[in-house]
């Protein structure tokens, strides 16, 4: 096993480097110069140039590269070229709410996808099984903006349930997780319906085997068979769509932070886009690339967990 993880983090290292290079490249190459844009189509262009001195955007690009690593390596990811704070302040900030909604989204699509899979596969074929999977597929159809806005007209303007956007902050957690459920519920749905026909498929495979024919000869049932032989092999394929779904849901709500009016990495990510401000479009690009690597490193080592094999080839 701990081959197996040596192994797994000198690929992650490696898929760290060519990231940070592959993500430094595009941002750079993007049309648009910071400083002309903070200063106005109207600025001298001394004045540019002094700006860029200052922003130490004047110096070699392999130098700023290598200087954005190695801050980034101590914890320092720079400074914010239009708002002028530290990045890893915004970044730390905006985690606080990117964080738990990925989480509450996440435990959300779990939650209702496993019961649904368990259901759908304990009864194939049957009106149950095309119930659910008829439901999945409308969900996996549905655009989760779509649907955000949906939920927002339902719960917010007609009922009055929710608030329609923005975040009130943790001092008080209740109204805070209220806040966050719509965005949550929004993201949930479309990855419980993936989730749940992944499982449900894993789960028809596994009880097409031998030793679930056996389990069913020693005189278990079809649902304990299914319960204590039949769930535990069927997590590998599971565990994969977990870690991405989660890695998703911490990179990829963009659009349902616009919606909601939530501060988080997303929207941050998006006014920095839209100001030109390169380092911070960096390094929240780079903090998120991260993310999903860590998550896949642990997504690995919970496959050598629950199938030995892998830990064999290792």
């Amino acid at each position: 096993m701990l081959r197996y993880a040596l192994n797994r983090l000198v690929s992650l290292g490696l898929s760290l480097i060519v990231a940070s290079l592959v993500i430094f490249l595009v941002v750079e190459v993007a049309p648009g110069d910071p400083a002309s844009f903070m200063l106005g189509i109207n600025a001298q262009p001394d004045t540019v140039a002094a700006l860029r001195a200052e922003l130490g955007l004047d110096v070699p690009k392999w130098q700023r590269y290598l200087t954005w690593v190695g801050g980034m390596l101590t914890g320092d990811f720079g400074t914010s070229y239009t708002y002028r704070t530290p990045v890893s302040e915004m970044v730390a900030d905006r985690l606080w709410i990117s964080l738990p909604l990925a989480l509450y989204a996440l435990a959300l699509s779990t939650a209702l996808a496993f019961p649904a899979a368990l259901y759908a596969a304990s009864r194939r074929g049957r009106p149950g099984d095309m119930t659910v999977m008829g439901a999945t597929q409308l969900g996996i159809a549905v655009p989760n903006f779509w649907f955000a806005m949906l939920l927002v007209l339902l719960f917010a303007i007609n009922l009055g349930w929710f608030s329609a956007g923005g975040f009130p902050g943790w001092d008080d957690p209740l109204a805070a997780m209220k806040a966050l459920t719509l965005p949550a519920i929004a993201l949930a749905l479309p990855q419980a319906a993936i989730l749940a026909r992944v499982m449900r498929s894993a789960l028809i495979d596994i009880m097409a085997e031998d030793f679930m024919r056996t389990a069913r000869a020693k005189g278990l049932t079809r649902s304990q068979t299914l319960w204590r032989h039949g769930v535990r092999n069927a997590l590998i394929p599971v565990l994969t769509i977990i870690g991405l779904q989660f890695s998703f849901l911490l990179a990829g709500a963009i659009i349902i932070e616009q919606v909601f009016f939530l501060p988080g990495l997303g929207r941050l990510i998006f006014q920095a886009i839209s100001q030109r401000d390169l380092i911070v479009v960096e390094s929240v690009v780079m903090l998120l690339v991260f993310a999903v690597i860590l998550v896949t490193f642990l997504t690995d080592l919970a496959y050598a967990a629950v199938d030995p094999r892998l830990r064999r080839r290792a």
